[in-house]
């Protein structure tokens, strides 16, 4: 449970997210500039010194995540952040870590993409976040908040599982989320306990054998066998799933978004519900572990589903294999840095609900 002060204060998403890295005892941020997530490296740089740790502007994405695994080697608690491009460089320092079994937070906040894109809000890198990147089978604790004040409190929660469970965690957000200003209550300084780290390279005592991190396994038996604990690891992981339900006791049509969208969504399902649609709203806040049983609970009660993503169709694919097939899956998705509103949203729920009615008139 996250301990919180009392009164609130107006943050920029950003900022709250590094003033709580800093209270949840942030020993060392690595990091490069990139629009939309640049006011962390700003605002940490600017603390007095030695209240944020260790932070260093990195002369790349690529130098910044190595800085990460080594600070992490070492049982510093440490974090970097970038958006899109960025993270994209990032990604053979990630799977060195979790082949590493290494913690550490990672922030995307994500822009419009492909390519160098646009510096506008996107959710083009759901794939990149929760399918393992970079080469090689392993995953990221993905966490994708959906407000400001969850952008601080996920930094608290990522730390502890990064740390539980030995594995690089992602907040996963957004251009609009990090730029817009809410109330936040901020997490307490000091209610994060570090905990012990008996496999870092702190030094070597005479009571026990060498520490070695790496993430180079020659002989194939036993690059299985890592692969093997990995996966464990992993199974392990879905007990902390985390998600959060909408007005789903009496759906007919199921809404499934994350992050900003869900907030749009969740407005489309007050419209519906006006003009006498039954929709509900089930929101991911672990992208990975997916809330995959939690979907296929509540697929039975529905006649059908719309998935409402900033980009292409990316969840959606999780969706439909929660699905399994039970029930039709639609998707409204905009790209490139379009955000959806919640009108465009209720007209495909609407349209949604026209096209149900008609089947079951034709089926009787």
């Amino acid at each position: 449970m996250i301990e919180h002060d009392q009164g609130a204060t107006l943050m920029k998403g950003n900022e709250a997210l590094a003033e709580a890295a800093i209270r949840a005892g942030l020993q060392g941020y690595f990091g490069y500039p990139i629009t939309p997530q640049s006011e962390i490296l700003e605002y940490l740089t600017a603390q007095p010194k030695g209240r944020a740790g260790v932070v260093l502007q990195a002369e790349s994405e690529l130098a910044a995540i190595n800085m990460v695994f080594g600070a992490s080697g070492a049982g510093a608690r440490v974090m970097t952040s970038s958006s899109s491009p960025g993270i994209s460089l990032m990604q053979e320092g990630l799977s060195y870590m979790a082949s590493a079994q290494l913690p550490c937070l990672v922030v995307n906040v994500n822009r419009g993409g492909p390519g160098l894109g646009t510096i506008q809000p996107s959710q083009g890198d759901y794939f990149q976040a929760t399918k393992g990147g970079g080469h090689g089978d392993y995953r990221l604790i993905v966490l994708a908040p959906s407000s400001v004040q969850e952008m601080a409190d996920f930094v608290f929660e990522a730390f502890r599982l990064a740390e539980e469970y030995r594995n690089p965690a992602m907040i996963l957000a957004d251009g609009a989320l990090g730029q817009m200003m809410e109330k936040v209550i901020l997490p307490r300084e000091g209610s994060l306990p570090y905990p012990p780290k008996p496999w870092a390279t702190t030094g070597k005592p005479a009571s026990r054998e060498r520490n070695i991190i790496t993430s180079l396994f020659i002989q194939p038996e036993k690059m299985e066998q890592v692969n093997l604990e990995l996966q464990e690891k992993y199974r392990r992981l879905q007990k902390e799933v985390r998600f959060e339900a909408f007005q789903v006791e009496d759906a007919e049509i199921l809404l499934v978004a994350f992050g900003l969208a869900a907030r749009i969504a969740q407005k489309a399902l007050e419209l519906a519900r006006e003009q006498g649609i039954r929709a509900g709203l089930l929101r991911p806040i672990t992208l990975y572990p997916f809330p995959t049983a939690a979907i296929a609970n509540l697929v039975p009660n529905v006649e059908s589903l719309l998935v409402v993503e900033m980009n292409a169709g990316q969840m959606v694919e999780d969706v439909r294999l929660a699905v399994n097939g039970q029930r039709p899956v639609s998707f409204k998705g905009r790209m490139g840095g379009m955000i959806p509103t919640p009108e465009e949203v209720l007209e495909s729920i609407v349209q949604i609900a026209e096209r149900t009615h008609t089947e079951q008139v034709e089926r009787s």
